[in-house]
């Protein structure tokens, strides 16, 4: 067997500073995504666990670990006393890590429903770490990871809502998102000018808003200040008569 991949990158250029991603259907008919970093491919299933493993026969180790709390809550009446040890929560952050990686192709490839989806599964690592993190340096090599993730949701929970024409939702959600990810710093005392998600949100949040369709009041006034301008008094009448239909017609 030839397991030199080489024809495979020389077909496929990696390019710098860029995410290069793509769907394919593999050998067991399963759709994969890979990945071409700087040495090579990724490659991870679009669905489970994105390497396709089992831990302990669950889809997920995060699973593996809820059913043990499950049992150890059954035997004692409560989870007090329930603990991961950092071996646990060392090899929960690696397949928090391979989530990780998939949700940001899922970005890449458009497919945001799929981004909410791992970025959800991932903050429920983040808390059952948190909370139940023998070692609590264990649970905050997780917990710093959290802005970045925040922000990845929001962007793709936000673009969702733009794609169906709410762009007073988006506009919240990322109002919303930029404040949960400042109370973040401040909870755990870090400091938030120089976070990066913090400004890409603030960026993409002018952009919402310079783009976002005006109101129909939003619209005469317009008409209306350019009427004035021109001394189109008679322009200006009419549209100063729109304004009054407008508010006197009853509230949806």
């Amino acid at each position: 067997m030839n397991f030199d991949i080489s024809h495979l990158l020389e077909a496929w250029e990696y390019q710098v500073g860029q995410i290069v991603v793509r769907r394919i259907r593999g050998k067991d008919g399963k759709e994969k995504i890979q990945l071409r970093v700087d040495l090579g491919v990724l490659q991870m299933n679009s669905t489970g666990r994105p390497d396709g493993k089992q831990p302990f026969g669950h889809e997920t180790l995060l699973e593996h670990y809820q059913n043990r709390l499950q049992k150890y809550i059954d035997a004692n009446g409560s989870d007090s006393g329930f603990k991961l040890t950092p071996e646990d929560c060392s090899k929960l952050q690696q397949e928090a890590i391979q989530f990780h990686h998939r949700y940001i192709c899922l970005f890449q490839l458009k497919d945001y429903e799929g981004v909410v989806r791992d970025t959800e599964r991932n903050l429920r690592v983040f808390e059952f770490v948190d909370q139940y993190a023998d070692v609590p340096e264990m649970a905050w090599s997780l917990q710093q990871l959290r802005p970045q993730l925040m922000m990845m949701q929001i962007r793709a929970k936000g673009t969702l809502a733009l794609d169906t024409g709410r762009h007073e939702a988006a506009i919240d959600l990322v109002e919303k998102g930029i404040e949960d990810i400042r109370a973040f710093y401040r909870e755990h005392s870090r400091p938030e000018d120089q976070s990066g998600e913090i400004q890409s949100l603030e960026f993409w949040l002018q952009e919402i808003r310079a783009t976002r369709p005006l109101s129909e009041r939003e619209k005469l006034e317009n008409q209306l200040r350019e009427a004035v301008r021109r001394e189109d008094y008679e322009k200006a009448a009419s549209v100063r008569d729109a304004l009054k239909t407008l508010d006197a017609a009853p509230q949806k």
